[in-house]
């Protein structure tokens, strides 16, 4: 079994699937804070007493304390079940909720900037960046944009069509290999405002 899953945004969301690929099971819930709360219950009642043999946890960008619960379980799961752990780029796998050829990604990443990434056929084909939506507006050609910072991209823009969405977990296996085989490390695309605190 392999269990995927993606704290990155205000959705928590989870995903197991068998051998061949195939998604036997999900849950998907918009909870804006909480994650932490959430996740491990979350999982629970997605495994039913099973255990995974690979784990994939998206690594953001997005939330600082949401993708850093997400890893945190993930690396707890990993040594708990002795499986195998990566890491899936959180924009990729939101590229991944809709059928488009090409599609750009746009999430709200703070201070008034956004998290934006264009993807062709589930490969992304510009480098991640982290720019106010004027700057963001020339980095992107896509007409189609996904994710919580897509309205605000698009009018920027003043063209192309914008779509809400949130990632889910379903669609782990429609991202492509290389982003789902990233390193379980935090993505963050820009330093975070809060700060890890220093081993003494």
């Amino acid at each position: 079994m392999i269990l995927a899953f993606d704290t990155s945004t205000a959705a928590c969301t989870a995903a197991l699937f068998d051998g061949s690929g195939a998604c036997v099971a999900h849950r998907d819930e918009l909870i804006g804070r909480g994650h932490s709360e959430r996740l491990v219950p979350m999982i629970a009642e997605l495994m039913d007493g099973r255990s995974a043999r690979r784990i994939i946890v998206g690594v953001g960008p997005g939330s600082f304390t949401g993708i850093r619960v997400g890893i945190a379980a993930a690396h707890g799961l990993a040594i708990g079940w002795g499986a195998e752990l990566a890491g899936m780029s959180s924009l990729a796998l939101l590229a991944a909720s809709v059928d488009a050829d090409e599609v750009a990604v746009a999430t709200v990443g703070g201070h008034g900037e956004l998290f934006i990434q264009q993807f062709s056929s589930g490969e992304p084909v510009t480098e991640l960046r982290n720019l106010v939506p004027a700057l963001a507006a020339a980095e992107t050609s896509a007409r189609l944009v996904v994710g919580s910072g897509a309205q605000q991209l698009v009018a920027a823009r003043g063209w192309g069509e914008a779509r809400d969405a949130w990632p889910s977990a379903a669609n782990m296996t429609k991202v492509s290999v290389k982003s789902r085989m990233l390193p379980a490390k935090p993505v963050y695309a820009r330093a975070p405002d809060a700060k890890a605190k220093e081993a003494a």
